[in-house]
């Protein structure tokens, strides 16, 4: 089977993907975000981009480059895995899922704007790809949640969908997948960002269907057959956060969690940043977890009885215009240029 990948696609897959097919061992490492960064701005300052490691000698692109953990030999190790690549290309494809670099011009804008040093470098996904730049509500909450707690977040899943805004959530069981499935339930849509195991939970009855009709986008930064730590869960909490309008913590741990440590950072992160904030609600409810979020900068839900109430929540400009509602107001600080335009796709052989 062929495939096509844009040429910076291939390059960052090459360099940073764990291409987990088979049993074969990495000839070496694949480069960190940092690392890879590192590697960026260098060739940006050559005014170079990753595709050009594809054409000739690497070492004429990588003049002056400094060596070490992410030294010349290294990379040309990783640039080495076109036979790899190909194997791994041709198993995603054959399940529906794409790879979109942050090159891409369907990458989502809200990364590249709110998230200018960390946003992952490639997206793994399956579904409609037009729901990485709809923002929408964000709706985060504990695994551990009870009957009345979900029951609320599938509620304001459903007011979404009448709002016509997506839903986006970590897909995990608990109060994340309730509000989820109460927006696509009601006939909306939903964005689940996943810490692992993409390429198996696409496969499950709870979504498959709802991929299948186009309500649902599931898409992670990690290679779909990935495991999970507690570094990939943090690492997607705050795509979470940064893909939507605004985000609503319907309940937290006030000691631990995952929950917690997300809306935490993102609070840290709207302080440090304000051009790039997120508006963070908590849930209008008697809660220690909740109440600890008050006190380092989260909002009180004013609980929107209409989907009118909701989008002028989420979107007080669209009543005076609706042309920039999905756009971030500020252009965005790298890559400087996309894939589009670029007329030559790589052809993957497998």
């Amino acid at each position: 089977m062929t495939w096509s990948l844009f040429p910076n696609t291939k390059a960052i897959l090459l360099l940073t993907g764990r291409l987990h097919v088979g049993q074969h061992r990495e000839p070496s490492e694949p480069l960190s975000l940092r690392e890879y960064r590192k590697l960026e701005e260098h060739l940006r300052e050559k005014e170079f981009q990753p595709a050009d490691l594809l054409l000739g000698e690497p070492e004429e692109v990588l003049d002056e480059y400094p060596s070490g953990d992410g030294g010349l030999e290294r990379i040309k190790d990783l640039l080495g895995r076109g036979g790899r690549l190909a194997q791994a290309v041709d198993h995603w494809h054959t399940r529906a899922i794409w790879v979109k670099s942050h090159y891409d011009e369907e990458y989502p804008s809200r990364f590249r704007t709110r998230l200018p040093r960390s946003a992952p470098p490639l997206l793994y996904g399956c579904g409609d790809r037009s729901l990485l730049n709809e923002g929408g509500l964000a709706v985060v909450g504990p695994r551990q949640a009870n009957e009345e707690t979900l029951d609320f977040a599938r509620q304001t899943g459903a007011l979404a969908a009448r709002a016509g805004l997506p839903v986006v959530s970590g897909g995990a069981r608990g109060a994340d997948r309730a509000a989820m499935t109460g927006a696509l339930e009601a006939g909306g849509r939903a964005v689940g960002i996943l810490a692992a195991k993409l390429e198996k939970e696409i496969m499950t009855r709870d979504w498959r269907d709802w991929i299948a009709d186009d309500q649902m986008l599931m898409v992670s930064p990690y290679d779909p057959g990935a495991g999970f730590s507690r570094g990939t869960a943090m690492g997607r909490n705050q795509l979470i956060y940064n893909l939507a309008d605004a985000a609503l913590v319907v309940e937290a741990d006030p000691e631990r969690g995952g929950t917690k440590a997300g809306a935490e950072s993102q609070l840290q992160k709207n302080k440090k940043h304000p051009d790039q904030q997120v508006p963070v609600y908590v849930r209008d409810l008697p809660s220690p977890g909740l109440t600890a979020l008050q006190k380092k900068g989260a909002q009180p839900w004013p609980n929107p009885e209409t989907p009118e109430d909701l989008k002028t929540l989420l979107r007080p400009s669209t009543s005076a215009s609706t042309s920039t509602s999905n756009k971030p107001q500020t252009q965005p600080a790298e890559p400087a240029e996309t894939e589009k335009g670029n007329q030559q796709l790589l052809l993957i052989s497998a």
